[in-house]
């Protein structure tokens, strides 16, 4: 029995998207390669909202997040963490021998635009990270209040993981003035995990020019330089994404940016109504997610024996993440999920648990 996922990543894949993976493959030197990620490049921009240079990598977002903190720190970056998937952009900054400082809210609280603007007011720092979205904790940074402030350090370069918000809620890139925007496949893209997508401003890539060790497989220069002139990657692609990917950015498209986003918002509300019934909402309500809600186990009931009954049903939710495991429980609702699946998920836990 297909199991159907409500976890933040992988999501559910549409069958046709699913088939374009099986489409033959073409040698990644070829013309052919050229007009496939040329033709990706030209769809992604405008689900970024940006005029940058879009790259690819056959990696997961966290593969593009090590190659930006890595190849654009030349003095010291500001790391704020707003949960695990922030702490990560920190860790990889010291193993990568940057110097970084992590500044971290409580759980469920967002990133204030005042405590990036007092880091970034010391002068300390070239680099500024941010996660938009944090699945760990089902919070949304206020990304337009925090870039308003990082436009007043021209030499701070900005980066941002939108690897589970890209494509699900609105980020311009250009107006926000993000100089590296990541994103992955497994997420609101709707495709499996394997690829992630990155913009890059020509701010970030002289500063990458400028850095020594950038490493090989993860260089962003050596990304950008061969995206610019070829259209190409590096190394081997994942071919196999990137039809799919060409494929689903067409869906996407035609579905209309702003009418995929109101779909998100839709399931978003809906699932968060049914947890403040239920439940409660576990993050602040002024910084909620639209791709995922995490719910406060107030009932205290075995998130796992409930996982377990919703197998039996051929449902998968996801159980609190870390600290917060039994704590919390999360409900994905990204990429092609509709409201139809959503009360398909929500009304089975009200059954099983005899709500």
């Amino acid at each position: 029995m297909h199991t159907k996922l409500f976890i933040p990543g992988p999501v559910e894949v549409l069958p046709e998207v699913l088939e374009k993976m099986a489409t033959p493959m073409i040698g990644h030197r070829t013309k052919a390669a050229s007009a496939l990620q040329e033709s990706i490049s030209g769809k992604i921009q405008k689900v970024f909202y940006t005029k940058n240079t879009i790259v690819l990598s056959t990696s997961s977002g966290t593969g593009l997040m090590e190659s930006a903190i890595r190849c654009c720190t030349a003095k010291k970056a500001a790391v704020f963490s707003i949960g695990d998937f922030g702490d990560r952009w920190h860790k990889m900054a010291l193993v990568n021998g940057k110097v970084a400082d992590k500044f971290k809210v409580e759980n469920g609280q967002a990133t204030q635009a005042a405590d990036v603007d007092a880091a970034l007011s010391t002068g300390e720092y070239d680099v500024v990270t941010i996660t938009h979205n944090e699945t760990s904790t089902g919070v949304m940074n206020p990304i337009a209040e925090i870039a308003a402030v990082v436009k007043k350090y021209p030499d701070v370069v900005f980066l941002v993981d939108t690897v589970s918000s890209m494509a699900g809620t609105y980020i311009p890139v250009d107006e926000l003035g993000i100089d590296v925007c990541i994103t992955s496949s497994q997420k609101c893209l709707g495709l499996p995990p394997g690829l992630s997508v990155a913009s890059v401003s020509d701010k970030a890539y002289e500063r990458a020019k400028t850095v020594t060790n950038r490493g090989l497989y993860f260089d962003l220069v050596s990304l950008v330089e061969k995206a610019r002139k070829k259209n190409q990657y590096p190394s081997t692609p994942t071919l196999s994404h990137m039809f799919a990917l060409d494929y689903q950015l067409d869906r996407i498209l035609a579905e209309g940016l702003d009418n995929r986003y109101a779909r998100h918002i839709e399931m978003a509300e809906y699932v968060r109504n049914w947890a403040r019934k239920y439940f409660a909402i576990y993050p602040d309500e002024r910084y909620l997610s639209n791709t995922l809600t995490n719910v406060t186990n107030t009932r205290g009931i075995s998130v796992a024996d409930l996982n377990g009954d919703l197998g039996k049903r051929g449902l998968m939710i996801s159980n609190g993440y870390g600290d917060l495991k039994e704590k919390t429980f999360r409900i994905a609702h990204m990429a092609d999920c509709t409201m139809a699946d959503i009360k398909e998920v929500t009304d089975a836990i009200v059954d099983i648990l005899g709500l």
